[in-house]
């Protein structure tokens, strides 16, 4: 019944620790240690600077925070929290955990600056737009409607401490903001145990803090050419800042001639179609570039840059099919 609340069962974290420890590549270098793993359904990088003995007792710390956090958020597990909560939809409140409130509240947050377009329950609609089936299909009408008709932030039920799915084959889906926010707390992290110099890369999506090791002053970062993938049409130079880029030249499908990228304006139910290839956002948290990255992909370059303009500390800028556009002060963070 809908008054009951259901408890959450312990999350597979070990079986998740074990999976992430069997990709770790470890290399010292001078003034640092660079850490590379699998997690989070991408590849994950580590640099640190600092102390050796300080660095020395990071890694087992950081891959521990990091299979946690994946073993409870992953709706690819099907004992994760978000899967037990997805199951519980339409029956039942899910009790949930300090931090778990805490992601529901960046949601929150996160859908009003986004004006909605940001929606962690758009789930079935990325299920019905499958780019990887084989073979790929377009939906019709009706079953994109039936879709969104399961999806709307808005018409979640949430107390403290407890979260209520209302409608049967609702379910969350934390991809558009969990692997950022995770790139935030392990930045976190690693500067409360000493580490002098962070950089967080997580698929892409990644947070600096603290010098580099090498002695520069800031960290050196290259923006993917969506036009020529794997190879950079921009520089920036950056320090206690997070970047991340939202595109869908790499994740598509193409049928009759017309293409299909995987990025969804929920308003629609459809991929977006506007001319933008990739977005790239700098800002103060992972988060928030995250976020604001992908509302502007749906938003368009006018509405996209009028986002990224009237937050604080953010500049970005918007690859489309014939030029790119660049917030007031993207060209503040460019190196030549």
């Amino acid at each position: 019944m809908r008054s009951e609340v259901r408890s959450l069962k312990a999350p597979p974290d070990a079986a998740v620790l074990e999976r992430v420890q069997r990709t770790v590549q470890q290399a010292a270098r001078a003034g640092g240690l660079d850490l590379v793993f699998e997690a989070l359904g991408t590849v994950c990088r580590v640099s640190l600077g600092g102390d050796p003995e300080v660095l020395k007792r990071l890694p087992p710390l950081l891959l521990n925070w990091v299979a946690t956090f994946e073993a409870k958020y992953s709706r690819f597990l099907p004992e994760s929290w978000i899967s037990q909560i997805n199951a519980a939809a339409g029956e039942c409140w899910v009790a949930v955990d300090a931090e778990m409130d805490k992601l529901f509240v960046l949601c929150d947050q996160m859908s009003f600056v986004t004006r909605g377009v940001f929606d962690p329950t758009a789930l079935p609609l990325v299920q019905l737009w499958n780019w990887k089936a084989s073979p790929v299909r377009v939906p019709d009408d009706s079953e994109i409607e039936a879709a969104r008709a399961r999806v709307g932030w808005r018409q979640i039920q949430r107390s403290p401490g407890k979260i209520f799915l209302p409608k049967a084959g609702m379910c969350l889906d934390l991809g558009g903001m969990g692997k950022e926010y995770a790139v935030d707390q392990v930045t976190l992290l690693a500067r409360s145990q000493g580490a002098t110099g962070v950089l967080v890369d997580f698929g892409a999506d990644l947070r600096v803090s603290g010098p580099p090791p090498d002695g520069r002053p800031a960290w050196h970062i290259g923006l993917d050419d969506p036009k020529k993938p794997g190879r950079p049409w921009c520089g920036l130079a950056i320090r206690d800042a997070a970047v991340a880029t939202s595109g869908d030249y790499l994740r598509k499908f193409e049928i009759n001639g017309r293409r299909y990228g995987h990025i969804l304006d929920i308003r629609t139910g459809r991929p977006v179609d506007n001319g933008c290839r990739a977005v790239s956002v700098v800002a103060p948290s992972c988060t928030l570039a995250g976020m604001l990255s992908t509302a502007a992909f749906v938003l368009g370059p006018e509405e996209g840059l009028r986002l990224m303009d009237a937050q604080m500390g953010v500049a970005g800028a918007m690859v489309l099919e014939t030029r790119t556009v660049t917030s007031r002060k993207f060209y503040e963070h460019v190196v030549s």
